[in-house]
């Protein structure tokens, strides 16, 4: 039986252990995100089955629109016709979030014997090398350094930037800059959804910090907090980009900011996921012009009636 309960800050040490040598490489799969990504549209929820962590969504609108992602075990992949099962006993007819690699390791043709594989484009995943980031070598980014250049000239050198570590200290002040944030980016329009819902997750995330296994950053122009960062584990190799907010109209604080999180956030690790760009055309010119490494591709599986 499968006993499906909310998913709140405290259960992430409950739940951290299965996620040890966890193997999928879209950002969904990590447990703090699973936890933060909770507002009045939609709620993570978790169960226990067979030595697996099943997790599934819930939108309050629309009862039709409901998924798990792959069970979570130790690093395991779970063959398509246990999915089936799974799919049977818990009601959820479609697993989301399933990364390329999942189709490639068990074959497009014995998952298709029991689901509809359908592309989820706007949720595909962008990955960097992390050298290239904390580096910026190459003529590709010249731009980037050079409003790096500009940044440094206004701002470093004249001694108005400061960067530390986010804590329970520092927090409020992310929170206070996450509301001008989202003024400047009108994230809370009736058509900035996506955005808004981030909004919210990073609200949560700063909320119980000190819950979850996160590295962070925090950086102020004269004293006031003017972007963040924070980066989640993923798998042994790669840990995600959560977030990374920064105010848009100062020139060159973004690119700063962001080659500062690349070398202080993620030491230890070979790649850096800077997530989905949620269909967003702005978010989609922003991580291209990265020069990401690869694609992680999202797919859905719909069980076959």
């Amino acid at each position: 039986m499968m006993n499906f309960a909310e998913l709140t800050p405290p259960d992430y040490v409950k739940y951290r252990p299965y996620f040890k040598d966890q193997c999928y490489e879209l950002c969904a799969y990590s447990l703090s995100s699973a936890i933060s990504w909770k507002n009045d549209r939609y709620h993570s929820l978790a169960a226990e089955y067979n030595n697996m962590l099943l997790i599934a969504a819930e939108f309050y609108v629309g009862s039709s629109n409901r998924y798990l992602l792959l069970p979570v075990s130790f690093g395991k992949k779970t063959p398509p016709h246990e999915l089936v099962t799974i799919a049977e006993l818990s009601g959820y007819t479609e697993f989301s979030f399933v990364p390329e690699s999942y189709v490639t390791h068990f074959g497009e043709d014995e998952i298709l014997r029991h689901f509809k594989i359908m592309p989820q484009g706007a949720y595909d995943d962008y990955v960097y090398r992390v050298t290239d980031l904390a580096e910026l070598k190459g003529n590709r980014y010249s731009k980037k350094r050079n409003l790096i250049h500009q940044f440094v000239r206004d701002y470093v050198d004249l001694g108005r930037v400061s960067i530390e570590p986010i804590s329970a200290a520092n927090t409020d002040a992310c929170l206070e800059f996450l509301e001008e944030w989202c003024i400047e980016r009108s994230c809370d329009a009736e058509d900035q959804v996506d955005l808004a819902c981030e909004k919210q997750a990073a609200a949560n995330t700063l909320t119980h910090y000190d819950a979850f296994d996160l590295t962070g950053i925090l950086l102020r122009i004269d004293g006031k907090v003017s972007a963040f960062g924070i980066s989640a584990p993923l798998t042994p190799d790669m840990a995600t980009l959560q977030y990374e907010k920064a105010i848009e109209s100062i020139k060159g604080l973004y690119q700063y900011f962001d080659n500062a999180c690349a070398r202080m956030l993620f030491s230890g690790y070979t790649w850096l996921n800077k997530e989905s760009d949620m269909g967003i055309p702005g978010l989609e010119k922003a991580k291209r012009s990265y020069h990401p490494e690869r694609m992680i591709r999202s797919m859905r599986l719909v069980l076959k009636g």
